[in-house]
């Protein structure tokens, strides 16, 4: 009888977490959810294609054309010279590819971002561009 108390109670317990966990938005998606899709055209640029669905209105953006030098790294050497190089410099094209949802009111409702070229380390470009306080 305990056993079952316990699996009920572990079940109803795995249910209600369930229920509450709601979806992860990404940073760009948080910034620009509830905003009117023309503030995200005059900031970014136009889309480069639309297609109706219903009501809704799916925009494909793709923008955010940067080329980022990597500066080569080095070891620290003997009396503060230059040690062995541990890492070349690189160059990094960043770019980011959107789709945005928007209203028939024209608010934008959500957005999913379908390609981000970016280093494989540090933030997401798209989320560092996009997401930004400041618009370019």
């Amino acid at each position: 009888m305990n056993f079952r108390l316990m699996t009920v109670a572990g079940l109803a317990l795995a249910l209600a977490g369930c229920t509450t966990v709601g979806p992860t938005r990404n940073a760009v998606e948080a910034r620009w959810k509830g905003q009117p899709a023309g503030a995200f055209f005059a900031a970014y640029g136009p889309p480069q294609s639309d297609v109706a669905s219903g009501d809704m209105t799916v925009y494909s953006w793709k923008g955010g054309y940067k080329k980022r030098t990597i500066p080569a790294q080095y070891a620290d050497g003997d009396a503060g010279k230059k040690g062995k190089k541990i890492a070349s410099a690189r160059t990094e094209f960043l770019s980011c590819s959107v789709q945005l949802n928007v209203s028939s009111d024209y608010v934008i409702r959500s957005v999913q971002v379908l390609g981000d070229r970016a280093s494989s380390t540090g933030p997401s470009w798209c989320d560092e561009f996009l997401a930004g306080d400041k618009t370019k």
